[in-house]
């Protein structure tokens, strides 16, 4: 075992030079970290990172238009974005839904204005 790890409870062993190396022993809550893993998503208007829970996922639907996952649990790939009016536009004039959901030819991305608008509003 390397000498410049920290060794943890239960024989666990976070060496510098093989991943995360804490800045101090106070960071950790036994062999648990305090801080808990937050899942970051990309907008695919502005392309900034933010949690999973402040933005809205979309997806193709049955009949290949475009529709809000509310629960961000339906099957297939999804493209994530801020409630925002302006991320909107801007993906709709990159024509980035059709990129990411890797749909060919044109994407309306209008379909979802109204639900996109409302939760800006609403949260």
């Amino acid at each position: 075992m390397s000498t410049q790890g920290v060794t943890l409870g239960h024989g666990a062993d976070c060496s510098v030079a093989g991943g995360y190396a804490p800045s101090s022993l106070e960071e950790f809550d036994g062999c648990h970290h305090l801080d808990r893993h937050v899942p970051e998503r990309t907008c695919v208007g502005c392309r900034g990172k933010a949690p999973r829970h402040r933005l809205v996922r979309v997806v193709v639907s049955t009949d290949n238009g475009l529709t809000v996952d509310s629960t961000a649990t339906a099957p297939g790939r999804g493209a994530w974005i801020h409630p925002d009016e302006n991320c909107l536009n801007q993906a709709i004039k990159k024509r980035a839904f059709a990129r990411a959901l890797r749909i060919d030819g044109p994407c309306d991305g209008e379909t979802i204005r109204a639900q996109v608008v409302c939760l800006a509003r609403h949260g």
